[in-house]
């Protein structure tokens, strides 16, 4: 406003705000209203209103449809990356996932031998094959651990005295709560499982939400499963196994010259063991590509894992085995009755030609940046509790 302008306004009655004051009211006092004079607030006044603004439009009613914006964008961005060609194929005890027709899994969902649900043969991009045969090969793989390290499975050596990870106690696939489908460019389908003792009593139901997602260099599985129990609580004990296995293919374990890396930048399956990390990785050469698998713990997990990691190919991201793995305290992670208990784990099933490298560490902020997704689309039902502790967790 020019000085001209300024001097032609009427002056301001008495007991008016000073001039420094940025806005003006009318009739704020009393009589005939005051002329009202017009003028720019400070330019930091107007970069704080601007930001209050923002923050109240985001938070009220931008914020969802963001989120959901970034969903398909990271939907769209995944499938363009790979031309993924998804389908999925039921049949009685399993589903067969194919991207343009070359093998990606197989999840077994009844067995008589492997008592619980399970990937198998899963393959990256190209149809290279990263965990081992299922039923492992003899002459050309180790036949250890054949019904226990089926390829990639979430089990638990301990759980309310139960063992569901040596075939002893099950977990009976119900029903497709959501059928397999490929919706968005992905395979998505969601499970509600029943597990029950080694006499048959029912202990808890479990269901899973599994989404498998293509990449620049591979494929993006999600297991999400939340464990509830209405008949009792139940208690996750401490032991090296429990949680989400993997067994890699034979050619890529560190006894055929591959390498098992973490997030904290150790390598080796013993420099890896029993160490807490974002995610750990085992690859190898396999013709002309590096080929392998990133296990990554969801941040949002009641507790970091530990990494169950073996030079024949285990690798185990494991919450729960404080003691076994510190030799601290000894860890029970009690889940009351009726609450949910929540677990999510990313499998990236990676293969680049020999010579090129793969960001993990990119790969694990995309798994972030999906759980943040899903968090925000939640967000108007209630969270579920967190677990107790019979003791604090280190």
């Amino acid at each position: 406003m020019s000085e001209a302008t300024r001097k032609s306004l009427p002056r301001e009655p008495p007991g008016r705000p000073p001039e420094s004051a940025p806005f003006q009211r009318i009739g704020a006092w009393g009589g005939r209203p005051p002329a009202v004079r017009l003028r720019d607030p400070p330019r930091g006044e107007i970069r704080r209103r601007r930001s209050k603004a923002l923050q109240t439009l985001t938070h009220r009613s931008v914020l969802p449809s963001l989120a959901l914006l970034s969903g398909i964008l990271l939907a769209a961005a995944d499938g363009r990356a790979a031309g993924a060609d998804f389908a999925v194929e039921q049949k009685p005890d399993r589903l067969v996932i194919t991207d343009a027709g070359q093998p990606v899994a197989t999840y077994v969902f009844r067995d008589e031998k492997i008592l619980r649900p399970y990937f198998a043969n899963v393959h990256a991009p190209g149809g290279i094959q990263v965990t081992r045969s299922q039923p492992p090969i003899p002459g050309l793989d180790a036949t250890d651990h054949d019904t226990m390290h089926p390829g990639v499975w979430l089990a638990f050596g301990e759980l309310s005295g139960h063992d569901f990870w040596r075939n002893k106690a099950r977990i009976i696939h119900e029903r497709f709560v959501e059928s397999p489908a490929v919706r968005g460019g992905r395979v998505t389908f969601e499970t509600a499982n029943t597990l029950r003792t080694e006499s048959g009593e029912r202990l808890c139901e479990q269901t899973s939400r599994l989404t498998l997602a293509a990449r620049p260099s591979g494929y993006l599985l999600i297991w999400e499963a939340t464990f509830k129990s209405g008949e009792r609580d139940i208690v996750f004990g401490d032991q090296e196994e429990m949680g989400l296995g993997v067994r890699l293919a034979t050619a890529i374990t560190e006894k055929s010259g591959g390498v098992i890396r973490n997030s904290a930048g150790a390598e080796g399956a013993k420099a890896t063991w029993g160490r807490t990390a974002a995610w750990s990785d085992g690859s190898g050469a396999i013709g002309q590509s590096r080929a392998g698998i990133l296990l990554m713990s969801d941040p949002e997990n009641f507790r970091p894992s530990w990494f169950h990691n073996r030079d024949y190919g285990l690798i185990t991201a494991n919450p729960f085995g404080q003691s076994a793995f510190t030799g601290g305290e000894k860890s029970a992670v009690l889940v009351k009755k009726g609450e949910p208990f929540r677990l999510r784990f990313g499998i990236f099933i990676h293969a680049v030609p020999l010579g090129h490298q793969v960001d993990l560490q990119a790969e694990y902020e995309h798994f972030k940046a999906t759980s943040r997704i899903e968090r925000i689309e939640s967000s108007k039902t209630s969270a579920p509790e967190r677990p107790r502790f019979t003791n604090p967790p280190e």
